[in-house]
């Protein structure tokens, strides 16, 4: 290939493929830095080099002139030809040689006058930063400058040897050199590289590749149990990562495996209810008519059979209502709590001893937010409490349910406290979650779970402030920015 198609070739290339394998490879882009890296650390290498390559071509060229010097003071009467002198000088490449003896210069060889002074190099003063500094000088010399060189004689033969040279044929010979440690510095950082590039491929870029390629396969198909990482059996940090996936995928697909029975079980359960909510819904009616009954037994067991058969069609309802799991939509707006307060203690049961219901809400509070799922909050949230009070065997008080609110900040804060007999510990521990928070027998655990759900999709929540003897605190916040 000639220079002319070299060139026509570099200018039809589109930077932008290199780019494009710059960001879409890791192999591409570790073989390019550590080829780059090794080429800086050869430039590194390359400037004290050429600097001792610079002061090895001088110290050459005052031993050859002083060669030179030494053919002439064995002539007879110390005087050559002026053939033999451009000989002598042109074998030790200079134009000029000078001697020094007892503070005396004596000129042994010269071309002529110089026709601009020389610039002076000291060889016997070296300094390792000015050798590098200089060397870099010297490339950028300009044309026709000369060099006048001072050094020890190394053969004898005086105090000192002066030679000028012209900078031009170092700065030939330093770049002949830069030209041969590139191209060798080139050499050897793409071999550096490409043995790097396959040691590192092969230990950790293949690794990740193999770990990449599971996640993604893993990804479009989490069932298929083949799709599981395999550990290789490594020690090191790799190996650790493939048995951490392995172990995750392994979770994942017992729980997306749980996740399925359930909802499967959960269809199923839904359409149980259903038919069992028709069936208790048909009972209800002839406990309706039983308990019309002037029979004193029947009198006596109605009521009871009027609950159960209540809390069982409860039960199917709340069942049903949480087994849809759909995503509930907010409609938020701008109301009186007080208002939406009383719409709820009149929703809640009084009970058979009359439970007092105390509305503390202030009457200027407006909140915002979706005024029917805040109504289904605080009527679960107070209903639970009403059946508390009502289960409580202590009947030397008089049950309240009381609703407090207030502005914190940027939140409001509702209060629902009840003069129940608090909270046991089981229900505590799973208050909110589903069939397992109940505080009475017979309870779904639903209430709690679906207002605190409510007030999560609001950007709140639902929490027990405090339970005891005394009573059970319920609190719920409601963000009102953002």
């Amino acid at each position: 290939m000639t220079v002319k198609d070299a060139i026509a070739k570099l200018a039809r290339f589109n930077p932008s493929r290199l780019f494009r394998l710059w960001r879409g490879s890791l192999s591409a882009r570790l073989l390019f830095l550590t080829a780059l890296f090794v080429f800086i650390a050869e430039i590194f290498v390359f400037m004290p080099s050429i600097a001792k390559f610079r002061l090895d071509w001088l110290t050459e060229r005052l031993e050859a002139a002083q060669l030179a010097a030494l053919a002439v003071e064995t002539a007879p009467d110390q005087t050559v030809s002026e053939q033999i002198a451009q000989q002598l000088l042109a074998y030790a490449e200079v134009e000029a040689i000078t001697l020094l003896e007892d503070d005396a210069r004596i000129l042994i060889l010269s071309m002529g006058t110089p026709p601009s002074p020389p610039v002076m190099v000291d060889l016997k003063t070296f300094r390792p930063v000015a050798a590098v500094v200089d060397a870099g000088a010297t490339f950028f010399a300009p044309k026709g400058q000369l060099l006048r060189v001072a050094g020890a004689p190394s053969l004898g033969g005086g105090m000192g040897i002066e030679i000028v040279v012209p900078s031009s044929a170092l700065k030939r010979d330093m770049l002949a050199y830069s030209r041969n440690i590139f191209f060798l510095s080139l050499i050897i950082s793409v071999f550096t590289a490409t043995l790097v590039f396959f040691s590192l491929r092969r230990n950790f870029v293949t690794p990740m590749v193999r770990l990449m390629e599971n996640m993604v396969s893993f990804q479009n198909n989490p069932e298929d149990s083949r799709k599981v990482m395999r550990p290789s059996g490594r020690d090191d940090e790799i190996g650790m990562a493939e048995t951490v996936l392995a172990e995750m995928q392994t979770e994942l697909r017992s729980a997306l495996n749980r996740k399925e029975r359930l909802a499967a079980l959960g269809a199923g359960v839904a359409k149980i209810n259903h038919d069992l909510r028709n069936v208790l819904a048909s009972a209800q009616l002839v406990s309706d008519r039983l308990s019309k009954s002037e029979d004193p037994r029947v009198q006596k067991l109605a009521p009871r059979l009027v609950k159960a058969l209540g809390r069982a069609v409860t039960l199917c309802q709340d069942t049903l209502q949480y087994g849809k799991a759909e995503e509930t939509e907010l409609n938020p707006a701008s109301f009186s709590l007080r208002e939406l307060v009383n719409e709820t203690l009149d929703a809640v049961d009084r009970g058979e001893d009359g439970i007092a219901l105390v509305n503390a809400a202030p009457d200027d509070l407006a909140i915002v937010a979706d005024r029917e799922q805040l109504f289904r909050i605080l009527l679960n949230i107070s209903r639970n409490a009403a059946q508390a009070i009502a289960a409580n065997d202590a009947k030397d008080r008089r049950g309240q349910i009381r609703i407090n609110a207030a502005l914190s900040g940027s939140d409001a804060l509702i209060d629902i406290s009840d003069t129940g007999p608090g909270l046991p510990p089981k229900a505590q521990d799973h208050l909110f979650e589903p069939f397992k928070g109940s505080a009475r027998p017979g309870g779904s655990g639903l209430g709690l779970a679906i207002a605190a759900e409510l007030a999560r999709a609001h950007g709140g929540a639902v929490s027990l402030l405090s339970t005891g003897p005394e009573g059970t605190v319920f609190r719920i916040r409601l963000p009102q920015e953002g």
